[in-house]
């Protein structure tokens, strides 16, 4: 219990000031987010209108900052998080909830595979130290030092543009509707490929590197070497005594690179035109859409706050340490 408290209560810190953090950024931005909807007008309106405008988009000019943050959060109790400027009328939240599923299946998928296919590697990798199997270090950290976008130009370039195998851009063909009928499914999960596997070579090396050093780690303590020495089977000192181990702190980095990989994917969603999160938050920057800027920043960080939450639901499960009273 006095695990969880210590997590829970880091948590409800870190949502706060992301919160805090996103109410007062677009305020300290020279002219303000109320003047940046006024200019499109060119003093066209009248008083009134501005008042209306002020109201509809949650930006009184009659308030104090604190009685604004204080209306801030409780429309976020009530899940109002605006409108938006580029969709207008349509509220951020509709918006969002709109373009969250694609991202959410592209990463879970993507960031998912390339934990497993890194830690695996990797695992081999510590395991087989010292051979020709060390090549993968070079070739991880080359791999660690590409950006997700770059390797997405590079993705489309060879294998949409000049080989023509998969869609160059969006996320399902034009001329379908979406829904669960075969013919979407198959279009959608088409056009995910290449931004998937963008996402799954740039995260890859990471956990690669990291599992390998961790095994080289983990293979010097003594209770791999008893087990080594009462002449257990290689294959189980590997797997039960070494990688076992080994996976505890890896869970934990999966936490960390989680970040890195949700930032990256953004870019990559920008590459492929892919309808998720990280396409509509550029369109917001280019109109400088504030609420919606202000909706899509939320939701990112509290995915990343829920998938830290989910690694430490797991490192809870795995180490039976962090069960003592």
């Amino acid at each position: 219990m006095r695990f969880w408290a210590r997590r829970l209560s880091f948590y409800a810190i870190a949502a706060w000031a992301a919160i805090t953090a996103n109410f007062v950024l677009p305020r300290l931005m020279p002219g303000g987010p109320l003047n940046t909807v006024l200019n499109r007008f060119e003093g066209q309106l009248s008083p009134e209108a501005v008042d209306a405008l002020s109201a509809e988009f949650g930006i009184s000019t009659h308030q104090s900052l604190w009685e604004q943050y204080v209306t801030y959060l409780g429309n976020l109790v009530h899940g109002n998080l605006g409108t938006s400027f580029t969709y207008f009328p349509t509220p951020v939240s509709a918006v969002t909830s709109q373009s969250l599923p694609w991202t959410v299946c592209l990463l879970s998928v993507a960031t998912l595979l390339a934990w497993l296919v890194g830690t695996v590697l990797g695992v081999m990798a510590g395991w087989r130290r010292g051979t020709k199997f060390d090549v993968i270090l070079p070739a991880g950290a080359f791999l660690r030092a590409i950006p997700h976008f770059w390797v997405g130009l590079l993705l489309v370039t060879v294998f949409a543009v000049t080989l023509g195998w998969f869609p160059a851009s969006g996320g399902y063909s034009p001329d379908l509707t979406p829904g669960l009928d075969p013919a979407f499914v198959s279009s959608a999960v088409s056009h995910a490929i290449l931004p998937a596997a963008a996402i799954v070579i740039g995260s890859l090396a990471a956990h690669m590197l990291n599992m390998r050093n961790l095994m080289v780690t983990t293979l010097a303590e003594d209770y791999v070497v008893v087990a080594e020495a009462k002449g257990l089977r290689p294959r189980r000192v590997m797997y039960n005594y070494a990688a076992r181990n080994a996976m505890l702190p890896a869970v934990a980095s999966f936490a960390l690179e989680l970040g890195l990989v949700v930032s990256g994917s953004l870019l990559v969603e920008k590459v492929f035109s892919f309808p998720g999160i990280g396409f509509v938050l550029f369109q917001a920057i280019h109109n400088q859409d504030y609420p919606l800027l202000q909706g899509i920043l939320l939701v990112t960080t509290f995915a990343v706050l829920l998938a830290n939450l989910g690694a430490d639901l797991a490192f809870f499960v795995l180490d039976p340490r962090t069960r003592e009273p």
